[in-house]
């Protein structure tokens, strides 16, 4: 059969009947025979001392034997933080050329820094797809514009504009891991199950990576795929069940600093960290285990076996997912990149959090609270994470951790495996590597080269470098000499063996007197180039021991240089060190700004960047309902979820509206009878009484007020609201909760039971004006 490229000239013959013509077929986008597939496994705030082949005594004897068959790297570099991270792996391309400075939440408006990343970066997916491959997403995204994420769209930059033909997964940075809030292609879905129903969103991934090669490989066999599977583990919430955190009760009883001495002495053991290795110092703001009481030891060690049961349930679910592909008797010619996108994460603070949304609203944590709830620690109630000793520990042997540009926070655990093209096994490899690498690597190893166009739009320079000559060569010299770093306002800059390092706010915020997140102004950045920078010869002090800024004095100022000329040419500046602070900016929007929004039962959930912005401002909620005969329950109107948000519902007839204050508190207002049936108006007003307060967690007070068909029915005052991000995970939604419940109240879906029109939102700041005699009326029954 003769076949012709699409788009070249016809290569048969037309005559002027069939009889005397010869057929020509377009040809089929076949990749080459004997292509291998390829695997990238993106685990989420796993630190380098946390994986078994790691030296970490949790057990993952997938990944393991992954490692045991394949190549560990101890020199991989990532940017500090998740969604950079992963525009790196995916494009080959540095976070700030991607204009993924930070988290598309906390973009802002500056072309390294925006958000979008640009189509001509282009992706794997992209690559591979015109080479004839199938291209899958599977879990985590959050790579598309926060505020592109509706159902509003666009989609061009959703996984399946990027060059995945299909994705199930979420597509912010974490989800309610029993309450997912999942997409499938470019749709929402509800989860197949319940939490009472044993449903957890890793295993449900996992099912649908293996349909999805599965429905591929019953059609063609030969063709390979690429799949980009990132699980919301190990991100908080940490959940799991307790038949597999207890599996690890009293394993961590000794507390942080034992498990520091005994990961370094198993890391030495097995070959991950050299001969000569030094343990970092005690970090500043970790107390010791032993200044601890008792009440503390036990909560955090709780926490620690509930992070070993997730990870060791997370690698399960991998398990399966490898044990397929060896089925297809495909695992050997795969290529599996297993890496995490950043170092542990301190976002649970000093005392772990039993809600991380704490940490995104500037509200303190209370030992007190979390003690309450440590039974609870790993369920759908909770969205958990430890305490920063775990953290510090997790990142074992190097200091400090996820956000910040030590090596706690950008090196960590890299695995490949591929039998069919690595001869070694169970090696270790120790060449400088950094997350932009791994697609130039990918693309050498399976002999395609980077495309000068994309879809038309004509590509920019790949700024990875492969270090394919590693899997074959042990002492291959390291293909990368220079690396820069920038992580909200943490600086440092790697150069042939030494790491020069502008800690932000300082090397802990004990030394600095100041917390993760404050801005620098021009006048402390000059301060902090003169004196601040540190200097250490990685190359002989592995985990960054070693300020040797004050004897190589212009060693330090030529790499201080040399990082500013970085920063220009990747799009680095201004350097911006807000951190949640940067979530309460105002970015444009796929819609108009108004006054007025008006939403539909039976629709998707809005995501929180595309919603109504109710925080800190009056406002006003109407909905037009019918109430049957016998009353109505269910939900009108939701906004988040079990860590933080409002509501406005029917309970027992009754209407109520709630704000969950970051899980700590609930603020209810109810009328005072059952709504009557028939036609109504219900209508809620909130109205600011006082100011918010920001930065120390505190939104603004106001009065809470319901009104059926314009008659006040509820008042109540509201001390406290929410001050930056109602919930993680839930978004708006109408006539049903989709996510996890705002109020104990309720359990999801809770469905209206009357007849809901719409719902709309003012915040115009129009709210009605109540006599007194009635308010008097209404205060005195509360």
């Amino acid at each position: 059969m003769k076949e012709y490229r699409p788009g070249s000239a016809f290569t048969g013959t037309i005559g002027r009947t069939v009889e005397e013509s010869s057929p020509a077929w377009p040809e089929p986008n076949r990749a080459r025979e004997g292509s291998p597939n390829v695997l990238f496994i993106v685990l989420d705030d796993t630190g380098f001392a946390q994986l078994g082949s790691y030296g970490s005594p949790i057990q993952t004897p997938n990944l393991d034997r992954l490692a045991d068959r394949g190549l560990r790297y101890n020199n991989m570099h990532t940017t500090a933080l998740c969604s950079p991270t992963r525009s790196c792996m995916l494009t080959g391309r540095n976070h700030h050329s991607n204009a993924m400075a930070c988290i598309t939440e906390g973009s802002t408006g500056y072309p390294g820094s925006n958000g979008y990343i640009p189509f001509e970066n282009g992706f794997l997916s992209e690559i591979l797809l015109r080479e004839g491959y199938n291209t899958y997403a599977v879990g985590k995204w959050h790579l598309t514009p926060a505020d592109q994420i509706s159902a509003a769209g666009p989609y061009d930059r959703w996984p399946l504009g990027r060059g995945f033909e299909r994705y199930y997964g979420f597509l912010g940075g974490e989800t309610h891991q029993y309450y997912p809030e999942l997409v499938y292609d470019n749709h929402q879905v509800e989860p197949p199950a319940t939490p009472e129903e044993g449903y957890h969103v890793t295993e449900d991934l996992v099912d649908k990576a293996i349909s999805f090669i599965a429905d591929s490989k019953q059609v063609a066999p030969s063709k390979p795929f690429f799949m980009y599977f990132a699980p919301g583990a190990m991100h908080a919430p940490h959940h799991v069940s307790k038949e597999w955190s207890d599996q690890y009760a009293g394993a961590f009883d000794d507390g942080w600093e034992a498990y520091r001495e005994t990961v370094f002495a198993r890391q030495k053991e097995i070959g991950i960290v050299p001969a000569d290795a030094e343990l970092s110092r005690h970090d500043p703001d970790v107390p010791e285990w032993g200044s601890l009481s008792d009440d503390e030891r036990k909560l955090y060690a709780r926490m620690m076996e509930v992070y070993a049961g997730f990870l060791t349930h997370t690698d399960h679910h991998i398990g399966r997912l490898l044990d397929f592909i060896e089925q297809l008797r495909e695992l050997d010619n795969t290529i599996v990149m297993v890496i995490s996108d950043n170092g542990a994460s301190s976002e649970g603070g000093p005392h772990g959090s039993v809600n991380e949304n704490l940490f995104f609203n500037n509200v303190p944590e209370s030992l007190e609270e979390n003690l309450a709830m440590a039974d609870e620690l790993g369920g759908p109630k909770t969205f958990n994470h430890y305490a920063w000793g775990w953290t510090w520990a997790g990142n074992t042997p190097f200091r400090r951790w996820k956000r910040e540009t030590y090596r706690g926070g950008i090196s960590d655990p890299f695995i490949v495996h591929w039998p069919a093209g690595i001869s070694a096994a169970g090696e270790v490899r120790t060449q400088y590597t950094h997350a932009i690498d791994m697609l130039p690597t990918v693309l050498e190893a399976i002999g395609v080269e980077a495309p000068a166009e994309i879809k038309g739009v004509t590509q920019s320079p790949i700024e990875g470098t492969s270090f394919l000559s590693s899997f074959g060569d042990p002492a291959a010299p390291a293909t990368r000499r220079t690396q820069y770093f920038e992580m909200m306002g943490h600086r440092s800059l790697y150069h042939d063996g030494w790491r020069a390092v502008c800690p932000w706010p300082g090397p802990s915020f004990t030394e600095a007197g100041a917390f993760f997140g404050a801005p620098i102004s021009k006048e402390k950045l000059t301060e902090l180039d003169a004196e601040h920078w540190e200097l250490y010869h990685v190359d002989a002090d592995f985990a960054e021991n070693h300020n040797v800024a004050t004897d190589n004095r212009d060693r330090l100022i030529a790499m201080v240089g040399s990082w500013y000329a970085e920063a220009g040419k990747y799009n680095v500046l201004p350097v911006d060190g807000r951190g949640t602070m940067r979530l309460a900016e105002v970015r444009p929007q796929i819609a108009v700004d108004r006054t007025s929004y008006t939403y539909y039962p039976g629709t998707q959930v809005v995501p929180a960047n595309a919603a109504v912005r109710v925080l800190n401002r009056p406002h006003a909620i109407t909905a037009d309902v019918d109430i049957p005969e016998g009353g109505a329950d269910g939900l009108i109107i939701g906004h988040g979820g079990v860590d933080a948000g409002y509501a406005l519902y029917l309970k027992d007839g009754v209407l109520t509206w709630v704000h969950n204050y970051v899980g700590r508190d609930y603020y209810y207002v109810r009328s005072a009878e059952p709504v009557s049936p028939g036609r109504h108006e219900l209508r809620f007003e909130f109205e600011v009484t006082g100011e918010a307060d920001l930065a120390n967690g505190k939104g603004a007070p106001g009065r809470a007020q319901l009104y059926v068909d314009g008659a006040l029915v509820g008042n109540s005052e509201v001390p406290v609201t929410t001050p930056l991000v109602l919930g993680l995970t839930g978004g708006v939604a109408v006539g049903a909760a989709h996510a996890s419940p705002v109020s104990p109240e309720y359990n999801p879906p809770f469905a209206f039971t009357g007849t809901l029109r719409s719902v709309t939102v003012d915040v115009s700041g129009e709210l009605i004006e109540d006599d007194e005699a009635t308010m008097r009326r209404l205060m005195a029954h509360q």
